[in-house]
């Protein structure tokens, strides 16, 4: 598929449109997209998708930005997904920074570079002629970063007409084909609460919190496979002269086997107990966002879809392609909802949510060229 003449097109296309790919990876950049406020960076793809030869484009109740570029028939469409949104707050000015072979800005790698990965490549298989055979449908996802609520309701509304999905997201030399569990939590210690010099109640709700957190801590957490966790907030009273009638804590807990996500959450749960009681006070959990269960089909690792994107990175230069099942993105709604599906990337980058995120610019350019041939390949099935 390589010393394919218009595969060749497509390349030289990328090469000589580098100035312009990098121009518009900036200007896209700096429009700052927090979930569920994307609609401003949503019409600057739009506008640049108008000037290519897709046959339709659109946007779906949820603000999914939809383009379709028709094949000639065979097997169901093939998904290209790049989430808009970011996880900065709205306001933030953003200046991208060019200095070293590299571009620094908040959001450039996740996911800017794969929405402007997939603008690039569709003008390249415009310009080199290419016809696929299934249809390509590139979705510019919202609310990734938030609640993957963007690609929910795309999956609910196409499941039974997609064929292969792909979530540009992470990733450069590799790929996953499964989805990691992510479980959210706020524990609360309910007390009655009072002043420093009380005798009643005798204890701050801050204390059944630090006892329990040195507990979940002290869990011994499996390696193979994994089990991720993290107390990352903690919150109490108001005031310094008071015992804290709510005390609170997270705990983000991951791993690619479901069954250790729900033993480790039982696990938690009977600490919980135990210290409330301990002091007569009461436990009240909350989600902040939906549980999001681990994502793994069976011989999906063997799958048309993994085996031929696995192809396609060696094929265009990565050696020892690394292939794992941990991915956190879009890929994993389509995975729960038995779709084949992959996520990947298109640049290395670092820095991810920060002000300090960072993507080198020339490997862009071979990432871009890698999803050219992934959109080639996989809809030859």
């Amino acid at each position: 598929m390589m010393e394919r003449a218009d595969v060749k097109r497509a390349f030289d296309n990328v090469d000589a449109q580098k100035d312009r790919i990098l121009a518009e990876w900036v200007a896209l950049t700096e429009i700052n997209a927090p979930s569920g406020k994307e609609h401003r960076r949503a019409e600057a793809v739009r506008t640049s998708l108008e000037s290519c030869k897709l046959d339709k484009i659109s946007y779906d109740s949820k603000g999914n930005l939809i383009a379709i570029r028709n094949g000639s028939g065979g097997s169901k469409p093939v998904v290209f997904d790049a989430h808009l949104d970011t996880v900065f707050q709205e306001g933030l000015k953003i200046k991208a920074d060019i200095r070293d072979g590299k571009i620094f800005a908040p959001g450039v790698g996740d996911d800017t570079r794969n929405v402007e990965a997939l603008l690039a490549s569709i003008r390249a298989l415009d310009e080199a002629g290419i016809k696929t055979k299934a249809d390509l449908i590139f979705v510019f996802t919202v609310e990734e970063e938030t609640s993957f609520g963007g690609v929910k309701q795309f999956i609910a509304a196409n499941k039974d007409r997609i064929g292969q999905y792909v979530a540009l997201d992470g990733g450069y030399e590799g790929l996953n084909y499964g989805g990691i569990g992510i479980n959210w939590y706020k524990h609360h210690f309910i007390g009655a609460g009072g002043h420093t010099t009380s005798k009643a109640p005798p204890y701050s709700a801050t204390l059944p919190l630090a006892r329990a957190i040195t507990r979940i801590y002290s869990l011994e957490l499996p390696k193979d496979p994994v089990v991720h966790l993290n107390i990352g907030m903690l919150g109490g009273a108001d005031v310094v002269n008071a015992k804290a009638a709510d005390a609170w804590f997270t705990v983000d807990l991951r791993s690619t086997d479901q069954k250790l996500i729900d033993e480790f959450e039982q696990r938690i749960a009977q600490i919980l107990r135990e210290e409330a009681d301990r002091v007569g006070m009461q436990v009240r959990t909350e989600l902040p966002e939906e549980k999001l269960p681990a994502a793994q089909i069976p011989g999906s690792r063997e799958s048309f879809t993994v085996r031929m994107a696995e192809a396609v990175h060696r094929a265009i230069g990565f050696e020892n392609v690394p292939v794992g099942n941990t991915a956190s993105n879009n890929a994993n709604i389509a995975l729960l909802a038995g779709l084949p599906a992959i996520s990947t990337g298109c640049a290395p980058c670092g820095g991810d949510h920060s002000l300090g995120e960072w993507c080198e610019i020339e490997p862009f350019y071979r990432g871009i060229k890698k999803l050219v041939l992934l959109e080639v390949a996989l809809t030859e099935k």
